[in-house]
């Protein structure tokens, strides 16, 4: 694996930092080195947020920012402006096609367009386009291992919200099934 420096970004109360989270643990339990940064506006809904998650395999990691990912995940357009241009050129960005109308400008980086807010709506699942995007972004790592993502995802739900967990890999499937048309 290389090092992999992914911004996740859009508006409070999408569950960008959980997203963020899950992604850590999975990793972390895998046994990579791993760091999770939180960061968010003065609104908690509503307002401004993202995360960085530095993975390696082989490497410590020095700083948990992330200033320039290699991977960007944006569920909202303000965030599509404002970090489209910090992706490193061959890196790659997903774009929540639904809150996104706009085509990414760039042509040195991979994109994917996934339609995750409609999905999550399609499928009685309205707070779940994090998770389906977080399924995506793990089918194109090549990273399915079902196991890998159920325990990273248990690390993450607190007993009193058991029951979630269940939906939540439902939309996680979703993402990995998802081929764009």
């Amino acid at each position: 694996m290389i090092t992999r420096q992914l911004l996740i970004s859009g508006f409070g109360g999408q569950g960008l930092l959980f997203m963020g989270k899950a992604l850590a643990y999975k990793w972390l339990m895998e046994g990579y080195n791993v760091s999770w940064l939180p960061s968010y506006g003065p609104e908690m809904r509503g307002g401004t947020a993202n995360c960085g998650v530095v993975v390696s395999e082989n490497h410590l990691i020095g700083s948990p920012l992330v200033a320039n990912p290699n991977v960007l995940i944006c569920m909202n357009l303000p965030s599509l402006d404002k970090y489209e241009d910090k992706v490193v050129p061959g890196g790659m960005i997903f774009v929540d096609s639904t809150m996104i109308e706009r085509k990414v400008k760039r042509t040195d980086v991979d994109v994917y367009y996934i339609p995750a807010s409609k999905m999550a709506s399609d499928n009685n699942m309205i707070v779940l386009a994090n998770m389906i995007m977080m399924g995506k972004v793990l089918q194109v790592f090549g990273e399915t291992d079902e196991e890998a993502i159920k325990n990273g995802l248990s690390k993450c739900i607190p007993p009193k919200k058991a029951e979630m967990f269940d939906v939540n890999m439902r939309a996680i499937q979703l993402g990995l099934g998802y081929e764009a048309k």
